[in-house]
């Protein structure tokens, strides 16, 4: 009797041990998941003033491809599902709506713009679905308390800006500095963080709409200031046009550019490389036009990436492996998720990431984040553009202590 208790006992406890195992590996799922899929939304201007950036929707596309060719993520496809906002603010909040309402998606992946994630982030968090490293710098973006649903991912243009105040500090303490600005959301983080540094250094100041068709008058009033030092904050588009007006008016300033418009493809080639030598700017990803990476495993795979999955992109716009780096950070974030994919989940993953890196990231420079800080990528490098390429120079600096 005595032997029949405990093998009885043994026999429940077993059925205990297991059914908390199976309770444990239970799968979970929000809108938009599934055993076969995980939905994700995403936003870019594949038209309108913005439409440079619309190779990162393609690039994001191809790479979700190559996964699922691969199998997918934890053995679930991909379900890209990106629509054309025209980098308009009012359509941005259209197609959310249909992407959340009608399509439901489980979270929103890299919507790109300040002004159109603006727009949608408080619908996104009402609404509790995830806003994923969303392509902007502002610092909004990253206020886990007020929004804890929304991440970015690039370093934020006001500690951006304090980098480029502390160069112009060293190099030119004297100098009279014009800023040109898109008059937003992205402008005016740029802004804050120059007069953070420069203060009254600060001489002139010039905004423009995205809907002007050109911007020449724009820089031939901030010649006339007699600035001897330009920080142009500007989206591709106007970036090659000022690039270009600079040269004619025969201006020769200290020329700061901001990252957002570095790619060579995008930017400085459709501006004359002959026009753009000197700029400087900042960068956190290796760039595919420059040689020095030529050999790097990273890049290679990369390079890879392009031929068998985007063929038709140009393989030295700085904006591809920008694409396809974010297209990692989620594709890491999902994995981490296992099967457990709830939103809530998918931000948890998302604000756990401990030194982790693409290998599009420049050396030294990691992701990381945490329950208090939604920045994934707070580090970047000066640059020089010399000849037809991006020349580093300097060392990393932490851009949450440029200033």
């Amino acid at each position: 009797m005595f032997v029949k208790t405990i093998g009885t006992f043994a026999l429940a406890t077993s059925i205990i041990v297991f059914a908390s195992g199976a309770a444990l590996a239970q799968k979970k799922y929000d809108t938009g998941a599934s055993d076969a899929e995980i939905k994700v939304g995403n936003l870019m201007p594949y038209s309108g003033p913005g439409s440079a950036y619309g190779v990162i929707g393609q690039v994001e596309a191809a790479y979700f491809k190559m996964i699922n060719d691969k199998g997918g993520i934890n053995g679930r496809k991909i379900n890209f599902v990106s629509y054309d906002d025209a980098y308009s603010p009012p359509k941005a909040v259209e197609q959310t709506r249909k992407l959340v309402e009608s399509d439901e998606v489980l979270l929103m992946f890299d919507p790109l713009g300040t002004a159109n994630n603006t727009a949608i982030q408080k619908y996104l968090n009402s609404k509790k679905v995830p806003q994923l490293f969303v392509a902007a710098g502002a610092t909004k973006f990253n206020d886990p308390k007020n929004f804890p649903w929304t991440t970015g991912w690039q370093p934020s243009y006001q500690s951006e800006a304090r980098a480029y105040a502390k160069y112009i500090l060293k190099e030119k303490p004297n100098a009279k500095v014009a800023v040109f600005y898109q008059n937003d959301d992205l402008g005016k983080d740029y802004l804050k963080g120059l007069k953070d540094k420069l203060g009254a250094q600060i001489v002139a100041e010039e905004s423009y709409e995205t809907s002007e068709p050109t911007i020449d008058g724009h820089i031939v009033k901030l010649k006339a200031t007699g600035a001897d030092t330009l920080v142009d904050i500007s989206s591709p588009k106007f970036a090659a046009q000022a690039i270009k007006k600079i040269a004619e008016v025969d201006w020769k300033p200290l020329h700061i550019l901001s990252n957002v418009s570095a790619s060579v493809g995008s930017v400085i080639k459709p501006a004359g490389f002959e026009n753009a030598q000197g700029i400087i700017s900042a960068t956190y990803l290796k760039d595919p036009a420059d040689p020095q990476w030529d050999n790097d495993p990273g890049m290679k795979e990369f390079q890879g990436f392009l031929s068998k999955y985007y063929p038709e992109g140009n393989k030295r716009d700085i904006l591809l492996i920008t694409g396809y780096a974010l297209a990692e950070t989620l594709a890491q974030t999902l994995k981490q998720c296992g099967d457990d994919l709830t939103r809530e989940n998918v931000m948890k993953q998302a604000a756990s990431l401990k030194d982790w890196r693409t290998e599009a990231l420049l050396p030294g420079i990691y992701v990381n984040t945490s329950p208090t800080d939604f920045a994934p990528i707070s580090q970047l490098r000066l640059m020089r553009f010399s000849g037809e390429k991006w020349e580093l120079f300097g060392d990393v600096i932490n851009g949450d202590t440029a200033d």
